[in-house]
């Protein structure tokens, strides 16, 4: 299944997320959802694992064409200059030419001046061709509405956590008005490994009985149900998995459907509460983290 972008690029809507894969599983763990017919992948400076990345598509066999790439520009690396060579950094780790999508990784409105350097440093190379989509993470309503007012082109996607226990209504409504595709990052409330975010970090979705009784109607896991939901709500979603046998089961998503009524009901979970760190507060020792060359 895939989505057409709002600059018409197409883009798988399920992608292999590598959020907290350690570099020596996260080639095998590439290699092996590629081989299950993954053929988007989700990485980040910030990961320091862009390498494996590559390792893991080159190993494939696969045509660099048949893969889509998307990383992230980190804080650090923002400013118009910095996040031109941000890309030349995660380019040669991944060892590619082009990247399919380059988005920033916060909007770090503290030092907003230079969130706007580093995404006018997007446009740029989205003109010359060293990338074919762009767009941010974590943006909630009025960052976008900053950013926009700023810049000459809409992003493409804004990746968000998203998951049934925090559906972020306002921030994918603001997305829908502005023609940008909301992608789910933590898309099954896996990732919650945030020291000292969240007041829901212990309430595990997976285990919730409405998707339970949904994925024992379905005679599917609770991580496919909510795979499901996103999908037939129009969205992109990156679940992150380095078991093989995980990584297969999050794609076997497209022979069953949800009814009305149980996508409604997955939407009656929202409990409005962040497992990751809020987009507003200033984390300056994260965002001074330098990443290397390569």
């Amino acid at each position: 299944m895939e989505l057409i972008l709002n600059n018409g690029v197409t883009m798988p809507a399920l992608g292999l997320g590598v959020f907290q894969s350690p570099p020596d599983q996260t080639t095998a763990a590439v290699e092996a959802a590629l081989a299950a017919g993954y053929r988007h992948i989700d990485t980040a400076a910030a990961y320091d694992n862009e390498r494996e990345v590559g390792d893991g598509i080159r190993r494939s066999g696969l045509d660099r064409s048949e893969v889509f790439i998307e990383t992230k520009v980190w804080v650090s690396d923002y400013g118009y200059e910095q996040t031109l060579h941000a890309w030349e950094k995660s380019a040669a780790k991944l060892g590619v030419d082009y990247v399919d999508m380059l988005i920033l990784h916060q909007p770090a409105p503290d030092r907003f001046e230079k969130t706007t350097a580093a995404y006018k440093a997007l446009e740029t190379l989205l003109g010359d061709g060293r990338v074919r989509a762009i767009g941010v993470s974590n943006f909630m309503p009025h960052h976008l509405e900053q950013l926009l007012a700023r810049t000459d082109i809409v992003p493409t996607v804004n990746q968000i956590e998203l998951h049934p226990y925090f559906t972020q209504p306002a921030a994918q409504a603001a997305n829908a008005k502005s023609g940008i595709l909301t992608q789910a990052w933590s898309p099954i409330g896996g990732i919650t490994f945030y020291p000292g975010f969240g007041e829901n970090r212990k309430k595990n979705v997976m285990g919730d009985p409405t998707i339970v009784a949904i994925a024992q109607a379905h005679a599917k896991s609770p991580a496919q149900v909510m795979l499901r939901w996103h999908l037939q709500q129009g969205r992109s979603a990156i679940p992150k998995s380095t078991n093989p046998a995980r990584i297969a089961e999050n794609l076997d998503v497209f022979d069953f459907e949800l009814s009305a009524d149980e996508l409604a009901g997955i939407d009656a979970l929202d409990l409005g509460l962040r497992n990751g760190p809020d987009p507003d507060v200033a984390r300056l020792a994260s965002f001074a983290r330098v990443i290397s060359e390569a």
